[in-house]
């Protein structure tokens, strides 16, 4: 005879215990887990197989597959070893995943077609190849901003003021003004020289202060010098 099966609603049901995490992500008998758990240069990543499967020509794909060819270790939780960058992984992960390349503040495009490469994500080496053509394009077509800078120093501290300059800055005029000091019955010249700095992708106001290097050590009471934009 067969056995009946208990009332579903009845008081004899029994929950089934709940599973830790570890649990859960251990393969079951029937197949491998859902989820896997990487470890990408001491980061924790826990993604599912479907996401890491998305380009069947990348490595995540061939790690998923257990590909013998794959070289792969993990660590003392199980996690897959990768030895790249976690910051630049998250991004692509999450390309994985939605489809859409984002992005946070401070990060390249270049760092993320590092790693695109190197997981060989061919969808996303040519997104991240556009963007930076795209970027770059509109980085040439910006206006070019000229910054003038004047300054005054004597005869004695043009030499050292001209060969020292950096940071861009070129000179540009010598403009002699006469003397305006007296060292014993000497007189010492004084001049005006401008120098110039082209500012690209830059809103007016920022470096456009000469170096230290550019301006003349042990100046005295020097006027303040003029920015010119344009």
């Amino acid at each position: 005879m067969a056995e009946k099966s208990p009332d579903p609603s009845g008081s004899s049901a029994r929950r089934c215990p709940a599973l830790s995490p570890g649990e859960r992500l251990q393969p079951s008998a029937s197949g491998s887990s859902k989820w896997v758990r990487l470890n990408v240069g001491g980061t924790y990543f826990l993604t599912t197989r479907q996401t890491l499967c998305r380009d069947p020509k990348s490595f995540l794909y061939r790690l998923c597959q257990a590909d013998p060819d794959l070289d792969s270790d993990k660590d003392e939780t199980g996690a897959y070893l990768i030895d790249r960058d976690p910051t630049y992984f998250g991004p692509v992960l999450n390309y994985l995943r939605h489809g859409k390349l984002v992005l946070n503040r401070g990060l390249a495009e270049e760092g993320v077609l590092e790693e695109a490469e190197f997981y060989n994500i061919t969808s996303l080496i040519k997104l991240v190849k556009d963007k930076v053509r795209e970027r770059d394009c509109k980085t040439a077509q910006l206006p070019v901003k000229h910054v003038y800078r004047v300054l005054q120093c004597q005869e004695e501290e043009l030499t050292q003021m001209v060969s020292t300059m950096s940071d861009g800055w070129k000179f540009e005029q010598l403009v002699s003004i006469g003397s305006s000091y007296n060292y014993g019955n000497e007189d010492q010249a004084e001049f005006l020289c401008v120098v110039s700095k082209e500012l690209h992708n830059q809103s007016y106001g920022t470096n456009s202060e000469p170096s230290e290097k550019a301006k003349v050590s042990g100046a005295r009471s020097l006027p303040p010098s003029l920015n010119l934009c344009c």
